[in-house]
Parts: structure tokens; sequence; C-alpha cells
């Protein structure tokens, strides 16, 4: 069967959604992904049997992120020293005294998911590792902990000017566009509304308690003392006779500190080094991958001088670490290599194209181009789960139909639609790197957080899209803003009362 017929058509489409479709029917995501990326081999090979299977680990090769998979395993090793030598436990009894309620840990949760801005795979791991003997303390969900990480993750990165997505965005942009990539960037900050809506729903959900659909099951649950409802199996813990029952605050603090900074300061001298001028550009042009890889090296060597000569934790344990946090990864890593898997399956049917050929051939220049680009990236990204593959391919489209600078604020609302919806649909896809290492950071069942995810993240799309087409009526960014935050808090309030009286009469 010729191969042709399948590359750069719809047939492109199946593989990524009969993954997805799959992953909810069975709640089994490995093997979901598996019969994705070898249903894609077989269309991209003609469903010739030998070619199918060569093809299929080619790309699964090709595909494979060698820098993430070392970052995630030496930050499953630094989870795993922090919990050995008993920082994680200290932190979490110190925190009981400063943080009092469940309010206040999902708030704090989420401050620091804000703070950490530079990049979102570091803000997942990093805010997991640090609140999850918080939350569990006030017994949040695992579901719902995961739900907070990945909300302010990409979503903060993307509406911040000091961050590798900002970086991504501004390699995207068209030198012919008739503004620098950056300057672009910092104008669709206002009307990015899928991450700033997203932002402050988290913040409304902490400070009111509010939880509906299957979220408020894995709350409930997690009241009674069950945090994971389901999937607790997948990540072994440190058992309690290895934790060091001397450790202290600082044995976390410290180190986090230490990966924070020495994070940042890589980036700057990458940046450096590519041969910027100024930090902002240095951020622009980092390798934000070996930065992160440098970070947590030395982060690992800096809990070496911590821990032995303290005896929090011995040689030996320090070293079996290792070993430990590739096993506390594994569900993560083999999620990943199946989601990049999966993606350059799509890449080598040629998806992107598709999307990019039916979106250019059927926008003209309307009002409604931004709601359009929106819908088109929530489900180009959902589909292959990136978003900065989306930012390559709708970028460049949505700069393209106002070239010349006949129309800016609409190539700015347009370009903040592209980078919402590639955000959007990265947020719920099940198979995008942040949704796993959001899993990852909360040790929560996978299919748990997209469930409960979803649901939420449903609310926001939906104004998200109401609002740009206001904004392709409305050129004015605090309007725009403003409405749609008018509208999700109502939105939000009306469900709250509407629920809690629904719960009152059951009760009743």
């Amino acid at each position: 069967m010729d191969s042709s017929m399948f590359i750069g058509t719809w047939w492109a489409l199946v593989p990524p959604l009969l993954a997805i479709l799959l992953a909810f029917i069975t709640k089994e995501v490995y093997s979901s992904l598996f019969i994705g990326v070898a249903v894609g081999a077989l269309l991209y090979s003609g469903f010739h049997p030998w070619e199918s299977f060569v093809n299929f680990f080619e790309i699964m090769k090709d595909s494979m992120n060698l820098n993430i998979l070392i970052f995630d395993v030496l930050l499953g090793m630094i989870i795993v020293l922090m919990a050995k030598s008993g920082g994680s436990a200290a932190y979490g009894k110190w925190a009981g005294t400063k943080i009092r309620s469940k309010r206040s840990a999902l708030l704090a949760t989420a401050g620091l998911g804000v703070l950490i801005f530079v990049d979102d795979y570091f803000n997942c791991l990093t805010v997991g590792s640090v609140m999850r003997p918080v939350t569990d303390r006030y017994k949040v969900s695992r579901a719902k902990l995961a739900y907070i990480i990945d909300a302010t993750a990409a979503p903060v990165c993307i509406i911040a000017p000091v961050s590798s997505w900002a970086a991504a965005v501004n390699s995207y942009v068209p030198e012919d566009a008739g503004i620098s990539g950056f300057q672009l960037f910092l104008s669709t900050i206002p009307y990015n509304l899928y991450a700033i809506l997203t932002l402050v729903m988290v913040f409304y959900i902490a400070i009111t308690a509010f939880d509906f659909g299957l979220m408020k099951k894995h709350e409930d649950n997690a009241a009674k003392g069950d945090l994971f409802t389901s999937g607790a199996e997948e990540f072994e813990q440190v058992s309690e006779d290895e934790v060091n029952p001397n450790g202290k605050v600082i044995d976390l603090v410290l180190p986090v500190a230490v990966l924070i900074v020495s994070a940042i300061g890589a980036m700057i001298y990458t940046g450096f080094l590519g041969g910027a001028e100024d930090i902002i550009t240095a951020f622009s042009g980092c390798d934000a991958e070996t930065s992160l890889i440098f970070a947590t090296l030395v982060t690992v060597f800096f809990m070496l001088l911590l821990y032995l000569p303290r005896k929090v934790v011995t040689f030996k344990g320090f070293m079996d670490s290792l070993a430990d946090g590739f096993k506390l990864m594994v569900p993560a890593v083999t999620i990943l290599i199946f989601a990049w898997s999966l993606k350059g399956m799509g890449d080598a049917l040629g998806l992107a194209d598709f999307v990019g050929h039916v979106v250019g051939d059927n926008a003209s220049a309307s009002i409604f181009i931004p709601a359009v680009l929106f819908a088109a990236a929530v489900f180009l990204s959902f589909s292959t789960g990136t978003s900065w593959g989306t930012f390559a391919i709708l970028v460049p489209i949505a700069t393209a139909m106002f070239s010349g600078g006949a129309d800016m604020q609409m190539m700015v609302i347009s370009v903040s639609a592209v980078l919402a919806g590639a955000v959007c649909g990265d947020h719920v896809s099940p198979i995008s790197d942040t949704t796993v290492m959001s899993s990852a950071g909360a040790q929560s069942n996978h299919i748990n957080h997209v469930s409960t995810q979803m649901q939420y993240a449903a609310i926001v799309t939906v104004i998200s899209f109401a609002g740009y087409i206001f904004a392709g009526f409305v050129h004015v960014w605090w309007i725009v803003l403003g409405a749609s935050l008018i509208v999700l808090l109502a939105v939000l309030t009306g469900m709250k009362t509407y629920l809690g009286r629904k719960q009152e009469r059951a009760d009743g």
C-alpha cells in the first residue's frame, strides 16, 4: 500500500486521537500510547510489517530528548535524597507550624508555582517535591496537587518575559513581521486569556475551597485519608527506616535554593555565550536544557557536601539514591518516551502541515481570526502534546495574515490566541510532557490528573474562546481581559452556589 496517501492528510490525526481515546477508555496510559505509536508506524510505512517495525524504533529513537531524561533522573535523585536526609519530613513539620490550614497549603503551593517562572519542567518537579509534605499533611489529594502544579507551570511561563518559553516564542516570529519577537511577546501578555484566567481560577479554588466533578471525589477521598484514590502503587516511596529522624529544614531548603540559583545562573551564562548583550536577551537565547542538567548536577554535589559530613545520609545511601531516583521517575520517563514517539509519528505523517494548511486555507481577514486560531492551536497542541511545536506552526501563519504592519493590533491579538490555545491544548493533553511532569511532581496517577484537570480547564477554555471573539471586535486589552475575568468569576461563583445548594438538599 502506498504510504503517501496517509501523509499530510487527515489520517495523520488518527494515531494521537486513538491514543488519547484509549487512555480515557482503558484508564491505562502505557498501552494506549504504544498502540497509537504502532498505528502511526503502520500508516507511515503503508502497512508493510518490517518497515513498520523499523520505523517504529527509528522514530522513537529520533524523538527522544536525552537531556530531559537525564534531568528527570537527577531530579528524582534529589527528591529521594531530600526524603532520606529527613529534610522533607522536617520541612513538612516546620511548614505545619506556619501553614495552619488546607487553604494556606493550597495558596502556598500556587504561590510557589507562580514564583518559579523560568521553566515549566523545573516548575513542575520542584514545586511538587517542596510542597508535597505540606499538602499531604492537610489531606490535599494528589490529583488536586497535580492540577495546581500544572496550572501554574506553563500558564505562568507563557506570560513571563524572562523564561525559556519567551525565548521559544521569540525564535518563531519571522523577521518580516514588522515587530521584533520579544516586543511581540510582551504585547501578547495582557491578551493571553487562557494563561491569566487559569491562574485566577487556581487562586479562586484555593481561597473558596470549591471543588466539582471528579476532583470533588478525589478531595472527598483525601479527607478520609486516601490521597491517591487510585494509582498509589506507581510510586515507591522511601521507606520510613531509610529516613533520618534528625533531618533539618535546611536539608530541603538549601538544595532547592542551590537548584534555583544555579539554574538561573546557567541560563544567563549560556545566553551570554550565545552572544547576548543583556540579561533579557540572555534568557531569550539560553540553552535551557543544558542549564537544568548543570543545575541538578551542582545540587547533587552540594547535597553530598551537606549531608555526608553530618552523617544524615551514608555514602552507600547517597549512591543508592541515583537508582532510587530513577525508579521514582520510571512512570514519567516511560510516558514521556511514548509521548515523544507519538509526536514523532505525527511529524512523520505531516500532522502539522495538514493542520497548518487547513487553518491557512480557511482563515480570512475577519474579526473571527483570533477565535479560529485559538481553536486550531488547542486542537493541534492537544493532539501532539506540544505547545512549542504549535507555536512554530501557527505563529508564522498568524503574523503572515497581517504582514507589513497593516493591522498590528490584530496581529498581537491573533498571536496571543495562538499562544493561549497552545498552552490550553498542552495543559489538558494526556500525552503532553508538562502534564506528565506534573503527575510525576505530585506523584499522582497520570489518568487521575488528566481526567480531573480537564473538567476545570474546560471552563477557562470556553470563556477564552468567547473572549477572543470579543477581542476581534474590541481591540482594547483591558476591556477584553476585564470582561473575561468577570465572566469567569461569575461562572465559578454561580456553580459554587448551585452545587452547594444541591448538596444541602441531598444532605437534608
